[in-house]
Parts: structure tokens; sequence; C-alpha cells
């Protein structure tokens, strides 16, 4: 782990806490998947926390947006959005944070400006440049912070963005989540410039390339990112270096890569990795780590019993908050439609 910055034990262990919650949070959501409680698509973070992690505790979660990916459990944990709604979203039920019309991929969550959950690759990007101009012209200070993977940056919307966030200065901390595969293409066979950094420098745009598989590194850069950005710099670009270590999906039979790869990154864990440092620094005791296990069990757990107990969205019901009753008035035309549903009764 880096020396370069001071952290207090109480953070360290915050920082471990949250990329264990992460974790293991996950690893319920694969048994319940598999107990077919769980329907659709799951994407899992293992492995990638440090970067969710360390890029959020440099956020204020009383002002910054976020917007992320299909991959989004860990950026939904780490700012802030409770588990119990999150898992029971997840199991379709109304008491999710989208009344279970989410699910996984399309988790979002207003009070705390989670703006998704995000099914499109590369959807994210300017749906963040709009947030972050809101914020702007309405001067409230706030950072928009933009994840994506770098699947991405092959997308038309990528550049787009970048280029009008630039020009415009727009309030916005670009996180390229790099895992080297987009979906199951390695990096080199899709990017001439696999240095991602260097895109968004061609738009002279302040970029740096991170060790995504350390939470300390991703809040030390993304502390320095937010300030700038804060400050009425513009935007900024980070792109973490990272690695899942389950597969793009739970029907990915990852034929694009070798076990033995994947184990060469298990030393990397970011999760054994801070536990390591901080045992080695005497920053964790056996007992402090137990405690803090047992804390996210019974989370765990909890989150579970309220998401299975939750209740299902009746049938009749299934038109609400589709389209709305109302006239459309054009200034110059008239009347030009009306929608309509059983929304208006919502």
């Amino acid at each position: 782990m880096t020396e370069k910055i001071h952290l207090d034990r109480a953070h360290l262990h915050h920082l471990w806490r949250q990329m264990l919650r992460i974790r293991r949070f996950e690893a319920k959501c694969v048994e319940l998947y598999q107990a077919q409680k769980i329907r659709g698509f799951l994407h899992l973070y293992d492995g990638e926390e440090a970067v969710a992690v360390g890029v959020c505790s440099a956020l204020d979660p009383a002002r910054d947006a976020v917007v992320a990916t299909y991959r989004e459990h860990g950026h939904a944990l780490a700012h802030g959005v409770p588990m119990a709604p999150l898992l029971a979203e997840m199991l379709g039920k109304l008491e999710g944070c989208c009344r279970g019309r989410g699910g996984s991929m399309h988790l979002f969550d207003a009070a705390r400006r989670l703006y998704g959950g995000n099914a499109i690759v590369g959807g994210g990007l300017p749906l963040a440049a709009g947030i972050a101009m809101a914020d702007q012209r309405l001067d409230r200070g706030a950072v928009t912070a933009c994840f994506f993977g770098e699947g991405a940056v092959g997308e038309g919307v990528f550049h787009e963005t970048l280029n009008l966030a630039e020009l415009w200065k727009l309030p916005v901390l670009f996180v390229c989540e790099n895992n080297l595969y987009a979906m199951g293409v390695p990096l080199e066979d899709s990017e001439v410039e696999t240095e991602i950094w260097r895109k968004a420098r061609a738009y002279r745009m302040p970029a740096e390339r991170v060790d995504g598989m350390d939470p300390v590194q991703m809040e030390a850069a993304a502390r320095r990112a937010v300030e700038q950005v804060r400050g009425g710099g513009g935007p900024f670009f980070l792109e973490a270096r990272t690695y899942r270590f389950r597969a793009h999906s739970m029907f990915d039979t990852q034929a694009y890569r070798t076990r033995g790869e994947v184990e060469g990154w298990k030393p990397l864990d970011p999760i054994e990795r801070l536990r390591a440092w901080m045992v080695a620094n005497h920053e964790l005791t056996d007992t402090e780590a137990a405690a803090i296990e047992a804390g996210v069990a019974a989370e765990i757990a909890h989150a579970v019993a309220f998401a299975e107990a939750g209740t299902l969205e009746p049938v009749e019901e299934l038109e609400r908050f589709v389209l709305m009753d109302r006239v459309v008035q054009d200034d110059t035309r008239g009347t030009v439609g009306q929608q309509r549903s059983a929304g208006a009764r919502a």
C-alpha cells in the first residue's frame, strides 16, 4: 500500500469495511441468483471494489452525484444507498429503491443522487454531463462522478461528452474502470491506444492512471481530482487499472482468459491487500477484523430478511409510472399529442 498520504486507523478500517460489504453482499447475491430469487442479469464487482470505495470516499454524499454502469452494486453501497432496499430492489420487491422495477442493472436513488445503473455501454456519460451542467448553472458546488468501463471509450458518445465537458468546464470526475476486457474482448484487440488516460489528454483534460486495486491510492487521486473540479477547474479523468475476478456476468464462460491469468491477479485483491498492510503496520488486530466481519454479516442477514419479506407489485399496478395523462402543448403548433396511461392515477 502507499505511504504517500496519511490516513488514520478509523478511516483505514472504513475503507476495508466498505470493500468487504460489497464483496460479501455480492457473494450473497450469487446465492440468491442460483436460488432463482434474483432474476435477469447479474454483473459482479468482485475485485474492483477499491475503485468505488476510494472515489466515493472523496465525494460529499450530501451534494455530489454518482452515475454508474450495469456493474453498479459497489457504487451504490459506497455512495450510501442502504443495503436492505438495495437487495429488495434486486429481488423485485416494492420496498426496493426503485419499487422493484430497476433490478440489478438499473439501481437509482434520487435522494442520495445515485443516477443509475445504466445498461447501455457509455450511456451514463452524457447523463453525467447533463447533471453536472445543471449543478454548474445552479451554483451547487457539486461534483458528478461518472464511472464507466474501458469498453465505453470505443463509443462516439465518450468523445462527444469529453469534448463538451472540457469545453464548458463541467464539474465531472470521469472514472474509467479499466478491467482489461470489454465484456470478452482484450483491450489490445479493440484499442490502438491502450493507455486510456491519454485519450482524455487529447481533449486537454487533466488525466492520470491509478492503481485501481489499491483503495488508498484511489482515494488520494480522487481527492486531488475532486478538489480541482470543485474549485472550478473543469473535468478530471482517472483511469483505474483494475481486474474482475468473476465472469462478466453469470452467463459468461470466460473463454477469452485463462484461469492462470485470474489467479495471477489474486495477490492484488484489494481487500486482502489492505488487510495485510494494516496488520503488518499494526493498524488492525484480529479482534478488530472479526468485529468488522461480524458487523458486515449482520447487515447482510438483515438485508436478506428485509428483501425476502418484501411484497411484489400487484399486476393491476404494472402500468403505473409508465406514462402520465397530460396534454403536450407546443406554442407554435398548438396541441401536438396526448399521452395516456394509468400513470395519471399514481
